[in-house]
């Protein structure tokens, strides 16, 4: 059975989500939550921690598919430049466990997942919910969109 690997980077809080495919092709949620750093530690202290972590989380459930949201231009360069160089250790840590890594905008996520590119967040959470038969959102909301990103990579893969 596949495993794909979701990331919603960030230098704070990184979403991550592991959804497994059946065979008959429903989507079960295995594992998801958020690698969060330290606000007092420095940006390379962070970053370290960030890959540390995703490498533990990759080695324990060995996905065979991933894929990390694509940057969307953020109104703060500060913020944009972190969120750059956190996508650039996830991207890097990806890689080295031999995992090839796709990138998806946020409205080809809320396309494949709610059906229209300009979705709410809260409606691209409700379809994660009821895709994966979760009893409630997942939360936070870091983790909830890194599922609804191993969803869209397991939809466009099957397709492929």
């Amino acid at each position: 059975m596949t495993l794909a690997l979701g990331i919603d980077p960030g230098t704070a809080t990184t979403g991550y989500g592991l959804v497994r495919i059946e065979p008959d092709g429903s989507m079960v949620a295995v594992k998801y939550g958020v690698i969060l750093t330290p606000k007092e530690a420095s940006a390379s202290a962070r970053l370290v921690m960030l890959y540390d972590q995703l490498r533990d989380l990759l080695d324990e459930y060995k996905p065979q598919l991933a894929a990390v949201e694509k940057l969307f231009f953020a109104r703060n360069v500060t913020t944009a430049l972190a969120v750059g160089q956190a996508r650039g250790v996830v991207m890097l840590a990806i890689e080295q466990a031999g995992i090839e890594v796709f990138e998806y905008t946020p409205k080809e996520v809320k396309n494949a997942v709610a059906g229209y590119g300009s979705a709410e967040k809260r409606q691209v959470q409700e379809m994660v919910r009821a895709l994966l038969q979760l009893d409630s959102i997942p939360k936070p909301d870091d983790a909830a969109d890194a599922l609804a990103i191993a969803i869209t990579h397991l939809n466009t893969k099957r397709y492929d």
